[in-house]
């Protein structure tokens, strides 16, 4: 079926809820997904100008057929979903994989140990403490222990390179006991290294209890260095403790939940607690999807009844999930004893939220290589502009002319903030023939979301999240006529205007509102920056089209040379130089010159 017929059949439905089954032309499930009103949700995806992240975008374009299964009430297509979801495991339904593994406590065997954390044992003679399941506790353990006894983390190789430098910022800030400086002794260190491993292995009390006997022994002996440096391994033990007792749960038995989503993923990270105690972290990723809701509604009910193997107590989410009183049902039932699924407004659970959505921007800043500065600046730009989320997907566009009518656009793309230049592209006017920026703007977004109607390739093929004109009021008029009644005509359109010494001063909305951004430094550098990118890269391809017009015109002085001719032998020689220096032969292949305009050019550049 197509697009439209399967829209056609989806307004068929019954407003009822149940659950839907999507299958691609080979028969196979490809997404199975519930609804409150099966006609509402699954006409969505089916109805042109309905915009959809890349995923789902995919498995649209992959859809051939449809069934559904309607059921009583939403809570029965809940458990269905679940059990369908499980037996099937569709391509584009969320895939519940994180970073679990077993992990290791490494222990270099060398002159002064190194103790970190890994996630295999290698056959290099190192001691291995473990296999410890949670990679997220043994990083802690080993992230502490480090601190505590202020051990190396450099790459200086001891004892080869004591003495031999500075000691780092680590030993400034004292983080490490600075062994390059030569006044720690290997006994000292290897006292050090048997202390964090004893943090490590047996917890604070007891290594507490060993470093207070070792530090009045010390003092008794009038080794006022060392019991110095044993005291302030005791302090940074209580410290840690202290610091620990922030990061618990009033509840004995609590998952803390939080989403964060990137230009090209959705992290969602669970801080699970035990006894009151933090004791795993869990991150899951699920690329090509900017769509937090969806996730979460999907994420939900998938994790605690398929992948996990305890349902706690209580779960503190950073938003309730669509349907959640069923879900909280659901959970209760599978627990058998009562589940308290809510979002915390204030206090230590609300922190402790907080710190999961921080952990999940961590990760997608870890994964994708950019930095939280870029999120940053579109969270920002998007609460300025007034747009629901961060434009992750910015196309800009500007208009190059000169005297003679010949007008040409530039399209300049940013992407998580930073310039996409596989995706700029160039239009040269074909149906405005004089100096008219707003025509000329009009063509050329008509021309964009045609190509994105037709499933064009690459650029065309992706729906921006924002576009940006380089003009006023005139400029957003004739687009916004130009885009109605195509899937482009619900993106937001701003104008981008400059003040009288040709700098950016703000933006205009299709009210004809000016959004002054001056007093927002970052964005108005960053507007600023697509501004004059998008300029550099029209005016480039007017003068380049104007050099070529420069060419052609001196290929034409040749008697018996036209347009045509011209521009075939710049077409295949790119020079006026390469056309002066080729042979009648040469001349003749190039396709579209006739052997009489060929002998016509040979002859005329071996006489001037």
């Amino acid at each position: 079926m197509t697009k439209y017929e399967l829209w056609q059949k989806a307004k068929m439905l019954p407003l009822l809820p149940g659950v839907y089954i999507i299958r691609n032309k080979a028969g196979e499930i490809i997404y199975i997904g519930k609804a409150k009103r099966l006609r509402t949700r699954v006409s969505q995806y089916f109805r042109e100008g309905v915009p959809h992240d890349a995923k789902v975008t995919k498995m649209i374009h992959n859809a051939y057929e449809f069934d559904v299964i309607v059921t009583q009430s939403e809570f029965e297509a809940l458990v269905l979903e679940c059990s369908q979801i499980k037996q099937h495991k569709p391509k584009y339904n969320i895939l519940l994989k994180d970073d679990k593994g077993y992990s290791y406590v490494k222990v270099t065997k060398e002159a002064y140990p190194r103790i970190s954390a890994v996630l295999q044992k290698e056959d290099d003679g190192a001691e291995y403490i473990g296999p410890y399941t949670s990679s997220f506790a043994v990083r802690e353990m080993v992230e502490t222990a480090n601190n505590v006894f202020r051990l190396p983390r450099c790459n200086k190789k001891f004892p080869q390179d004591i003495g031999k430098g500075r000691p780092c910022l680590n030993a400034h800030i004292g983080l490490c006991m600075a062994v390059c400086s030569g006044k720690i002794s290997r006994e000292m260190y290897g006292e050090a290294v048997d202390g964090a491993l004893h943090l490590i292995r047996h917890g604070q009390g007891e290594i507490l209890k060993l470093l207070r006997q070792r530090m009045e022994e010390a003092a008794e002996k009038l080794d006022f260095e060392r019991a110095a440096m044993l005291r302030d391994q005791i302090n940074a033990i209580e410290k840690v403790s202290r610091g620990q007792k922030v990061v618990r749960s009033s509840v004995d038995e609590q998952d803390v939940f939080a989403l964060a989503a990137s230009a090209t993923a959705v992290c969602a990270a669970i801080l699970r607690f035990r006894e009151g105690r933090l004791v795993d972290k869990r991150e899951f990723l699920f690329h090509d999807t900017q769509d937090v809701t969806a996730v979460r509604n999907e994420f939900l009910p998938r994790y605690y009844l398929e992948d996990s193997e305890f349902i706690p107590k209580s779960i503190a989410v950073d938003q309730l999930p669509d349907g959640w009183e069923d879900l909280r049902r659901l959970l209760e039932e599978t627990r058998g004893s009562r589940v308290q699924l809510y979002v915390p407004r204030r206090g230590d659970t609300a922190k402790l939220v907080e710190m999961a959505r921080t952990n999940a921007f961590e990760r997608l800043a870890r994964e994708s290589g950019r930095y939280a500065r870029e999120q940053k600046l579109l969270d920002e730009t998007a609460a300025l502009l007034g747009l629901r989320q961060p434009p992750q997907v910015i196309e800009s566009y500007d208009i190059s002319n000169w005297g003679d009518g010949t007008s040409v656009a530039g399209m300049v793309v940013f992407e998580g903030g930073k310039p996409k230049k596989a995706g700029y592209r160039r239009f040269k006017m074909q149906t405005v023939f004089v100096n008219d920026d707003y025509a000329s703007m009009a063509e050329t977004l008509s021309r964009r979301a045609s190509e994105y109607e037709k499933g064009g390739r690459g650029q065309f093929a992706v729906k921006p999240d924002l576009i940006l004109l380089d003009g006023g009021k005139g400029q957003i008029s004739a687009v916004r006529k130009a885009l109605e009644n195509t899937p482009l005509a619900a993106v937001p359109l701003f104008g981008m205007v400059k003040d009288d010494r040709h700098r950016t001063r703000g933006l205009i909305t299709p009210d004809g509102e000016e959004i002054q951004l001056s007093m927002h430094k970052s964005v108005f550098s960053f507007i600023t920056s697509i501004q004059d990118e998008t300029h550099r890269w029209a005016n480039d391809y007017r003068k380049r089209l104007q050099k070529g017009r420069a060419y052609a015109s001196t290929l034409q002085n040749v008697p018996g040379v036209g347009p045509a001719t011209a521009k075939a032998l710049l077409s295949h020689f790119k020079t006026v130089t390469a056309v002066r220096q080729a042979e009648y032969e040469e001349l003749c292949a190039a396709k579209g010159v006739s052997k009489r305009a060929a002998k016509a050019v040979y002859d005329y550049f071996r006489q001037t």
